[in-house]
């Protein structure tokens, strides 16, 4: 298919194609347009486009949002809200409440809605020249194997990129038709989110634990909530998911929900490879952390950061053997925090007796939660710490 002058030809033949226009894709989007590579971007839906999630976006995301040109001003001038750090709450088998929080080391997080989160990231792309064609779906792809530029075939027209990234989602597509689906799934899991009307009574998230998973709470703006559940069967509906959490439903007890309430998969899943050829997977496509870990938005955004630079390399230097190779290790790099804590969270979940013991040694030494959170948000290193017998490795606190 030739350009026409009705298709000039950086849309028909775009340095980079993305299929999935999330926030995933839109940021893979913003990375590679700031190196100024022209790109295309396709979704089957219309934006903005919503997901169930916490909607708590934690420092080192909004750190990361800076470095794609979203900075905290404009998160700020969204309707959002602030959060300072994060709140544990469990009750032990004898009733008594147990609780722990740590505040952030630098910075704050902020709390907003997904998809107002969405719009900002296409405003970014659109200034930054990025093409879209919503409502496009993918039908195949013809991966590049010896030539420059490889065929997307969509229900809308045909495009000849350079490069393919897949960021759409857990049943990706192009990661099927790239051969890129081996994989390992440690936990599987049903996540469900409802907004209220109703103004913070905490500066932080709130994780709410129970034998039945954990509650969030996350303020996204000075009269709303949102509240997340995640667990291992679905919840029939909020009421029956409230019930687990008897002290956040008497909080809700009289407060109105602003919208219908969502559904979404949870996965912790790792990929062999993320790379064949001229394709590259992004986000949940790529794999994915548990959302107990809140660190979803933060570890696409790193990814997408990772994938620009490696993308504005390998157009420079077409030669270049395996040019998505430095992504591959990136990528690789970037996920071993995320499900270092997930593997941690997701012991916490499995046993009541490890939970509650884990969290009445943190409420009596915060000072252990708060170095847990600085290793989170990447402002420490993963090690063994404490000169009393106190030992963090997973979630085992072992007192000596």
């Amino acid at each position: 298919m030739q350009a026409t002058p009705h298709e000039p030809a950086h849309l028909t033949h775009p340095d980079v194609f993305i299929a999935g226009g999330g926030p995933a894709g839109l940021a893979a989007a913003i990375a590679a347009a700031q190196h100024g590579l022209s790109v295309h971007v396709a979704d089957g839906m219309v934006p903005p486009i919503d997901k169930a999630c916490g909607e708590g976006l934690m420092p080192d995301t909004l750190e990361a949002l800076t470095h794609l040109g979203i900075n905290s001003q404009a998160v700020a001038q969204a309707e959002s809200h602030p959060f300072r750090g994060i709140r544990f709450i469990t009750t032990d088998r004898s009733g008594q409440r147990l609780t722990t929080q740590a505040e952030f080391p630098l910075g704050e997080g902020r709390g907003m809605r997904r998809t107002l989160l969405h719009q900002l990231l296409i405003d970014r792309a659109t200034a930054l020249g990025v093409q879209f064609s919503w409502q496009t779906v993918v039908q195949g792809i013809e991966a590049a194997q010896g030539s420059a530029r490889s065929t997307v075939r969509t229900n809308r027209h045909t495009l000849h990129p350079r490069t393919i990234v897949g960021a759409d989602g857990h049943q990706s597509r192009i990661r099927a038709w790239a051969h890129l689906d081996r994989a390992t799934i440690s936990a599987r899991r049903i996540g469900l989110r409802q907004h209220f009307a109703l103004a913070p009574w905490s500066p932080y998230v709130e994780v709410y634990w129970s034998n039945h998973g954990q509650a969030y709470v996350t303020p996204i703006g000075p009269n709303e909530i949102c509240v997340a559940f995640i667990a291992h069967r679905k919840h029939t509906s909020i009421t029956e998911a409230l019930a687990h959490f008897p002290e956040l439903h008497h909080r809700l007890a009289y407060a109105l929900p602003t919208n219908t309430p969502r559904g979404s998969i949870t996965l912790s899943r790792k990929l062999h490879r993320v790379t064949r050829h001229n394709v590259a997977l992004i986000g949940d496509a790529s794999g994915s952390v548990d959302a107990v870990t809140g660190e979803g938005l933060g570890l696409c955004f790193r990814q997408a950061i990772a994938l620009g630079n490696t993308l504005a390399q390998a157009i420079q230097s077409p030669a270049t053997p395996n040019p998505l190779s430095s992504y591959q290790q990136a990528h690789i790099d970037l996920q071993k925090l995320p499900h270092f804590m997930a593997r941690t969270m997701l012991l916490l979940d499995s046993s009541p007796h490890l939970r509650n013991r884990t969290l009445t040694v943190l409420q009596r030494r915060p000072h252990l939660f708060q170095h847990m959170l600085r290793v989170h948000v990447g402002q420490a290193p993963i090690r063994l710490f404490g000169s009393n017998g106190l030992l963090a490795t997973g979630a085992h606190l072992l007192v000596g």
